[in-house]
Parts: structure tokens; C-alpha cells; sequence
């Protein structure tokens, strides 16, 4: 076998099923032969994002992989690495090289040299028989400890090298637990703490974890709220669910976490980011991450705990059951009355914009009625960066694990439409939503050729205002002056040119029915867009 089919034949091995890809790529021919379908994109950004929704959507027990060209399509590829290293996500990027005799000639680009800041691991094969030995390397990394993306470089004659014999099985991974007198101790903290909040990131689905999180909170009565990435690791029409937060909160975790004294981080790597909610000074903190480096970044923990999301809530049950003989005082009721009654407060201060009559659309009566609309267990939702972020993350109510794919912390325009094809490539059964602006779907837009192509039937929501709303406050001059601002398109007819589905929606009472229909025509595998002319929105649930 040369270079091209062994690196195939080790993806199958490793049970990818999909290529994400731009040509020119040996790589693609390889593994179409031997049924690794290609899914050729139409600008890289967006390959790197359908591999990302692919991981992300499955907890990473599907390795989204991208391959690209060397040269510009490595060059075009960055963003999209850069995005997936941000908010931690598995990915296998596989870009092509120069000729190893044109090493250290520029200005060729070597990816090994350019990505090392938006990689976990990367490497360059110089040798046809080091690849499986690579490869397995990437793999170990790719399901090992923290996750983030993982590079190897193929330079151009690799490709046609010989291997006599493929030796490769799939990589297993290791997971961390920690000291069992480390646990003990922060179990009592936890124990005497009189207002704890768990505060939960995408670790806990990563390390699949759900189950032990809810358990973990029922057994000590503990509010538990999620980060934007771990958004739907907890239940949130539980009564303990505080919901998630990025830019845009709930006012339960505004009001639970500056009460709180402990505060229990969990599979999160606590980064401080305008995407995240700070902690307030003066808590006693619990970090427990399977990344050492990630204690005491960026916070001060008073105690950590390193090891895998799923074995440190089992470990932290056990220990609290041993150690607690009445679980009465626990058990009352009133954590979980004072949780309603200001969730009752908070939805009844925004009940006139989420059942909103007015035209142009209010697009929190969208995101509400899309929400009663479909089945929640049965649906993955994400967003795109900005305001369809800040408007969905507080409201939308996610019931299942891995039904929400938050993410934007680079606030990349458009990713989400890469990221909820690769979750519905992943999981055919779901019915997978995209809600982007008109900003975004400007940047990616003819992507969605891609998704008519590959019958990939996924549901893209374009909240179309005319303008970049948001931006407003930054450049009033430029606004008043030269209204630069100002979009202009109509989305439903570009998405069936593309040779989608659209339809376009002014009126509210217009919102339901549009919304099955895109629905019932995703069934079929053809892609659906719906187009709401909103109007500009200024109004978000935020908290300081």
C-alpha cells in the first residue's frame, strides 16, 4: 500500500466515516474505495467545522478528520483549527506538504511551523513507515486528557511511498482518577458548604458524564449551572438547573452564584472569557479538570482535582455517601422552590418578548416558539456567534445530553452552519438546527450547497434584521454618515438556488407553520432554510 491508501485504510481502523475535504487531496480517492464517504465542502473554514460538529456532537467518540491540500488550502484551513483549539474540540486535520527537499525554502508554508499555536499535538511524516507510528500518536492525543485538535502534515511524496504490511489497531484511551485522600478532603468542603453551585463545562460530555452529574447534585440538593460549551450537560427542566451562560445569562445563575460559598467547577478549564461568567471574588473553589495546567490559570483554586469528568463524580459520590449518615437537612425543598420562584420572575419579565406580536419579528417569539415547536430529545441546536448566541443561550431548554453545541469563543460569523452539518452527518436520526444572522450567512452562505449535495437535511434559521444591529454602538459615525451598518439579501432565494428548500416569514402568526414544514422537508434529506425578517434587537438577558 502507498502513503494514501495506509492513511485510509488507519481512519477506517479507527472508524471515521466521513471525510471532510477540500482537493486536492490523494487522500480523498483512497478513502472513498473503500467507503469513507467525502464530504467536499466549498471553502475550507467550513470542512474544519463539519469536523468539529462531528466531535462535538458525539462527545468524541466520532473523530471528525479534515483533509486539505498543502499551500493555500492549509492557509485557508486556519480559522477553522483556530475555532476548535478555542473551545477544545477533537479534530484530525491532515494537510499535504511540500516535497521534504524544498524544507525550509520560503516562502512555502509548513503547517507543522504555522500551527502550532492552534494545535494540541502535530507532526510531520518523513517517512512512509513512521506513519502508522504517527498516526497512532494522533489518535492517543486526539482521545487522551483535554481535548483540542491534532495536525499531521503529509508531504507530497509520502503520498506514493510503499508499505509492505499495515501493523495498526485502534487506540485506546487512558483516563485519570484522582488521590483518594484528595477527594475525601474536598468532600467535606463540600459537605459543609451552605450554598454550593456546581459549575459544569463540556467535560462532563466528553467524559459522558451526565448520569453521575445528575446524581451528584440530587444526592447533596445543589443548583448546578453550565458553561456556554457544556450547555445541555445538565437537565435544565430540572429544578435544580440553573441554566448556562455566555454573554447572555439567566438570572438564576446571577443570583446562585454570588450567594454561593463553594463553587464545585467541573469538566470545565475555568478560562475567563466575555463568553463565560466570572466568578465572583471571595468563593471558596473546587477545580477538577483533567488538565493540570489548567489549575490556577486563571483562578485561584482553593482545591483541585485532577482526573476524568465521570470517574471524580463517581469517586465525590461514593466518598459523600460513606461520609454522610442523614441526608435530611439536604433533601429540603427549598433550594429548589427559591430556584422556581426566580425562574418564574425571570421568564415573566421577558414573557412580552418571547410571545411577542410585533412586526418586524421580535426574534425571542422565534426562538420560543421553535422551542414548543419541535421534540427536544430529539433535537441538536447551536448558533452562530453574536447576537443569535446571546438571544438562544438563556432560553432555549435543553433536556437531553448532547443536544446543544454551544461554542464562540472566537466568534468566527458562520461556524455553525459547518458544525450542525457534521452533527447531522453524525447523527441522521436528530433533527439538527442552525440559527445564524444575516452577517453570517453572507460569510458561508453558499455552504449550504454543500449540505444539498451530500443530503445532509438540516434546518438553517436566518434572522435577517438588514444590518449588523449589534454593531450600532462601535461605529455611529460611519453608521449616520455612510450607513455601514447595512446588509441587504434575500437568504430564501439563495438557499434554493443552491437547490435547497426556503421560505420567508414577516408575520408572527406565519412563525409555527413555517417551521413544521422546514421541519418535515429536512426529513427527506433536502436541506431547509427559514427566513425571519426580525427587527434589530438591543435587549439581552445579561447580568454584571
Amino acid at each position: 500500500m502507498n502513503g494514501s491508501e495506509l492513511l485510509a485504510e488507519i481512519l477506517k481502523k479507527e472508524n471515521i466515516k466521513f471525510l471532510s475535504c477540500f482537493p486536492s487531496t490523494a487522500l480523498i480517492e483512497s478513502c472513498a474505495e473503500i467507503n469513507i464517504k467525502p464530504i467536499i465542502c466549498r471553502q475550507e473554514r467550513m470542512g474544519v467545522a463539519i469536523a468539529d460538529g462531528i466531535s462535538r456532537s458525539t462527545g468524541g467518540k466520532q473523530i471528525g478528520v479534515f483533509a486539505m491540500q498543502g499551500g493555500p488550502g492549509a492557509e485557508n484551513s486556519f480559522p477553522g483549527a483556530a475555532q476548535s483549539f478555542a473551545d477544545n474540540v477533537p479534530v484530525l486535520l491532515i494537510p499535504g506538504g511540500e516535497s521534504l527537499n524544498k524544507s525550509f525554502i520560503s516562502p512555502n508554508f509548513v503547517s507543522t511551523n504555522n500551527y502550532s499555536n492552534v494545535t494540541k499535538w502535530l507532526a510531520q511524516v518523513n517517512d512512509v513507515n513512521r506513519l502508522p507510528q504517527i498516526l497512532k500518536r494522533a489518535f492517543y492525543a486526539l482521545k487522551t486528557g483535554k481535548p483540542g485538535p491534532v495536525l499531521i502534515e503529509i508531504p507530497a511524496e509520502i503520498w506514493d511511498q510503499n508499505l509492505n504490511e499495515l501493523n495498526y489497531d485502534p487506540v485506546k484511551k487512558n483516563l485519570v482518577r484522582p488521590d483518594q485522600s484528595e477527594t475525601k478532603e474536598i468532600a467535606d468542603v463540600i459537605i459543609n458548604a451552605k450554598n454550593p453551585v456546581l459549575y459544569t463545562g463540556q467535560g462532563i460530555m466528553y467524559s459522558y458524564a451526565e448520569e453521575e452529574l445528575l446524581k451528584f447534585a440530587e444526592l447533596l440538593n445543589i443548583p448546578v449551572m453550565t458553561t456556554m460549551p457544556g450547555k445541555s450537560s445538565f437537565p435544565e427542566n430540572h429544578a435544580l438547573s440553573l441554566g448556562a451562560s455566555a454573554v447572555s445569562t439567566t438570572k438564576m445563575i446571577h443570583h446562585f452564584l454570588n450567594k454561593s460559598d463553594v463553587v464545585i467547577a467541573i469538566g470545565t478549564s475555568l478560562t475567563r472569557t466575555p463568553y463565560g461568567r466570572d466568578i465572583p471574588e471571595g468563593k471558596t473553589i473546587i477545580h477538577s479538570t483533567n488538565d493540570p495546567f489548567d489549575i490556577n490559570k486563571d483562578y485561584n483554586a482553593d482545591y483541585g482535582l485532577i482526573g476524568d469528568s465521570k470517574l471524580v463524580l463517581q469517586d465525590l459520590i461514593s466518598c459523600v455517601n460513606k461520609k454522610v449518615n442523614n441526608f435530611d437537612k439536604y433533601n429540603n425543598k427549598n433550594i429548589r422552590q427559591e430556584i422556581k420562584e426566580i425562574k418564574d420572575e425571570w421568564l415573566g419579565e421577558w414573557q412580552s418578548k418571547l410571545h411577542s406580536d410585533e412586526t418586524p419579528l421580535n426574534p425571542y417569539r422565534i426562538v420560543n416558539d421553535l422551542m414548543n415547536t419541535v421534540d427536544l430529545n430529539n433535537t441538536i441546536m447551536t448558533h452562530d456567534a453574536g447576537s443569535p448566541r446571546d438571544q438562544i443561550i438563556p432560553f432555549w431548554e435543553c433536556t437531553s445530553p448532547k443536544s446543544y453545541i454551544g461554542w464562540g469563543k472566537t466568534t468566527q460569523l458562520g461556524y455553525g452552519l459547518g458544525v450542525i452539518m457534521g452533527a447531522k452527518l453524525a447523527n441522521p436520526e436528530k433533527l439538527c438546527i442552525n440559527i445564524m444572522g444575516d452577517a453570517a450567512i453572507g460569510m458561508v452562505g453558499m455552504d449550504i450547497e454543500t449540505a444539498v449535495r451530500n443530503n445532509i437535511g438540516i434546518l438553517t434559521i436566518v434572522l435577517n434584521n438588514g444590518a449588523m444591529a449589534i454593531e450600532r454602538p462601535s461605529m455611529p459615525t460611519s453608521i449616520e454618515k455612510y450607513k455601514a451598518h447595512s446588509q441587504g439579501g434575500n437568504y430564501k432565494q439563495v438557499a434554493e438556488a443552491l437547490g435547497g428548500w426556503g421560505t420567508r416569514v414577516s408575520k408572527p402568526e406565519k412563525i409555527i407553520s413555517a417551521l413544521k414544514e422546514a421541519i418535515s422537508i429536512t426529513e427527506s434529506g433536502k436541506p431547509a432554510l427559514v427566513e425571519f425578517i426580525t427587527k434589530e434587537n438591543f435587549d439581552f438577558s445579561k447580568y454584571e
